[in-house]
């Protein structure tokens, strides 16, 4: 960092103005992952994507059975590559000083990973399997998720939608973090 130099347009400065001052070191951090890929002059606002491999490795990601998606969510090509751009929204989002409402937003679409706006039971299986690295029978599954359904399905449709998952997320304030 000592005497790096990191130039940006007017117009990028403004928009990273917030989060360069929330998070002064991104840039440096997202940088370090492929120096030779990234520069330090963005005023020609360079086409840089950074491959999953890299992002997985960080150690915010790296012990996280939710790294592949998480990345995937955030990443502009729904790869997990990011781009600067990409970064910075995960990194903002991941923040403790995120809003309640944006966490639960992408933590829906973390757990969404069929990506039709609804975590049905596929979606719960998948996430049950992650959070427990596959420590539970299929029958401990099914009924955990069909426990979850239950009391989290406000019209009764068999799948969460933003709402449903939202008003649960009220009733368990220690989930998003």
């Amino acid at each position: 960092m000592g005497n790096k130099q990191t130039i940006f347009t007017a117009q990028q400065l403004d928009a990273y103005q917030l989060i360069f001052q929330t998070f002064p070191r991104l840039f440096y951090r997202y940088r370090d992952l492929a120096p030779q890929l990234v520069p330090l002059d963005y005023t020609n606002q360079p086409d840089v994507t950074l491959p999953y491999e890299l992002i997985g490795t960080m150690p915010e990601l790296k012990d996280n059975p939710f790294r592949q998606r998480i990345a995937e969510v955030f990443s502009e090509d729904g790869e997990g590559n990011m781009t600067l751009d990409d970064f910075l929204d995960m990194f903002s989002v991941l923040s403790e000083m995120a809003p309640r409402d944006l966490k639960a937003y992408y933590a829906f679409k973390i757990y969404d990973f069929n990506n039709d706006d609804f975590i049905c039971r596929a979606d719960l299986e998948k996430t049950l399997n992650k959070l427990t690295r596959n420590e539970l029978t299929e029958d401990e599954v099914r009924m955990v998720c069909e426990k979850v359904i239950d009391e989290a399905d406000l019209d009764n449709d068999g799948r969460l939608s933003l709402e449903d998952f939202q008003h649960m997320i009220v009733r368990a304030p220690d989930f998003l973090r």
